[in-house]
């Protein structure tokens, strides 16, 4: 009996404390009501009409705040930026088709002569015959290799060969400093020859040392044959390769000045003249080696500097040579500006998204 009483105490206190948790308040969390009383404000916004406008405004407003600045993320703004991009960039081309149809040049190529980056290109890896542009790689080793008053004799050899020429005598001696002006002022193809000998003791051999130099400057496609440029069979350079040789060669301080001089006397009494008339003809001009033989047709390779900028022209297969050179010059400073700005305007813009 005792113990039926016993259990029907304790049900009945179960049953009370049951009861009282029940009734009591669920205790919640600070964050959580914030997070709850959110999502219902929430709900109410979406189901308000006009919010979707309102919020539209506000977006408005930001923009008039920022003067028209893109605001990162909106898709209407990134839309308008590449818009821009892409007429600037459509203009620069459209002006590039027009300076190739004004020049008879087959291949062209001008790069910054600071840092080799392009400015402008038609064709630029075509393989062509380089004639006497080739001589930039003549006169740069033998500056590296002989002595101004080393002594060159001169071989039947060389002698004979077609002009342009000085017409070395082969009972002589001529000083090597004589001669490499010579190669590079006058295009003389004897005197490029007897250096040739000179240093590798075989025009072929002096050939495979010139096409190995060109590579160490980064003209890949480049390949010679004769220490003068005239035609051989498998002779080869392209466009890009003779911008990259000449804005390397400009950086030799003494192949530079020897390249800007119009006239030299030699120590036996010659005078040579500079074959590049665009030392007196166009503005800026640094120096340059013009080059010509009936297969390759008109070469050229020079430097040009205006201001602070500075720019290496290379052009091959022309029939136009001079006037290609002026417009092409006259382009090329014009682009490298346009590029500049465009950078600028760039840099400005990335800096106000920010």
């Amino acid at each position: 009996m005792n113990r039926y009483y016993s259990f029907i105490v304790q049900l009945l206190l179960i049953c009370f404390f049951a009861v009282q948790l029940q009734a009591a308040p669920v205790p919640v969390l600070k964050s959580a009501a914030k997070r709850v009383t959110t999502a219902s404000q929430k709900k109410q916004l979406q189901r308000k009409p006009g919010a979707k406008r309102t919020i539209a405004k506000k977006r408005r407003s930001i923009r008039k705040k920022n003067n028209g600045v893109a605001v990162i993320g909106s898709k209407k703004s990134l839309a308008k930026v590449k818009e821009k991009v892409t007429s600037q960039s459509t203009c620069i081309s459209a002006v590039s088709d027009e300076i190739a149809k004004q020049i008879t040049s087959k291949s062209v190529m001008i790069i910054d002569a600071r840092t080799g980056r392009p400015i402008f290109a038609k064709a630029p890896d075509k393989p062509r015959q380089p004639a006497s542009t080739i001589k930039v790689l003549t006169g740069i080793i033998a500056i590296k290799r002989l002595k101004d008053n080393e002594k060159v004799e001169v071989s039947p050899h060389a002698a004979t060969m077609p002009r342009s020429k000085v017409y070395l005598n082969p009972r002589k001696e001529y000083k090597a400093d004589d001669l490499i002006n010579a190669v590079l002022l006058a295009s003389a193809n004897d005197a490029s020859v007897a250096l040739a000998e000179k240093i590798a003791g075989t025009e072929e051999d002096f050939a495979s040392l010139m096409t190995l130099h060109a590579r160490l400057l980064g003209a890949e496609n480049t390949v010679c044959r004769t220490a003068s440029g005239l035609t051989a069979q498998g002779q080869q350079t392209t466009a890009r390769d003779l911008a990259e040789i000449f804005r390397h060669a400009m950086q030799d301080k003494e192949f530079a000045e020897r390249m800007k001089q119009t006239k030299v006397s030699t120590s036996y009494g010659k005078l040579l003249r500079n074959h590049n008339r665009a030392l007196w003809q166009v503005d800026g001009a640094m120096g340059g080696k013009t080059g010509y033989t009936s297969i390759a047709r008109q070469t050229y390779v020079g430097q040009f500097k205006r201001g602070d900028d500075a720019i290496v022209l290379a052009i091959m297969g022309s029939e136009t040579m001079w006037r290609d050179i002026r417009r092409l010059v006259d382009y090329g400073f014009e682009k490298k500006e346009q590029i500049r700005l465009a950078q600028l305007a760039q840099k400005k813009k990335t800096s106000e998204m920010r």
